[in-house]
């Protein structure tokens, strides 16, 4: 479910919705199916966030924290997630297409049939990732 007032808030910036969730750590993010295409998201905390089939094309999550985010069916496609923190983020069946996973951690994180062809995982921590059936044609 998608909880509109929440959406226009991270739309409102970044470090209001830090502000935000630094005040309200026990509400539970509800940001199913929102439309994040092309977001500044940097830095943004967003841990445990239920971000269900969200559209998050070319949106940059460089150094975002995504812990424990559920992501699964999530539209990451070219989408900047450089020094992201996904440690158990749940990306089962997401588009990673052509993302920048450069540095991530991956700790722990389940990709089971996620596209992460043409993604750059240089350096990114996938120790006890959940890679089965995944797309990694191209990847680097």
């Amino acid at each position: 479910m998608l909880d509109q007032e929440q959406l226009a808030r991270l739309k409102r910036g970044v470090e209001e919705w830090n502000q935000w969730r630094k005040e309200n750590l026990k509400v539970e993010i509800k940001l199913w199916e929102a439309n994040l295409w092309e977001a500044n998201l940097s830095g943004a905390k967003l841990n445990g966030a239920n971000l269900h089939q969200a559209d998050l094309h070319g949106a940059n999550l460089s150094g975002a924290y995504l812990r424990g985010a559920h992501l699964r069916g999530a539209n990451l496609y070219e989408a900047n997630l450089h020094q992201a923190d996904l440690h158990q983020a749940d990306l089962d069946g997401a588009n990673l297409c052509g993302a920048n996973l450069c540095g991530a951690n991956l700790y722990r994180a389940y990709l089971y049939e996620a596209n992460l062809s043409q993604a750059n995982l240089s350096q990114a921590n996938l120790y006890g990732a959940n890679l089965c059936g995944a797309n990694l044609c191209g990847a680097d």
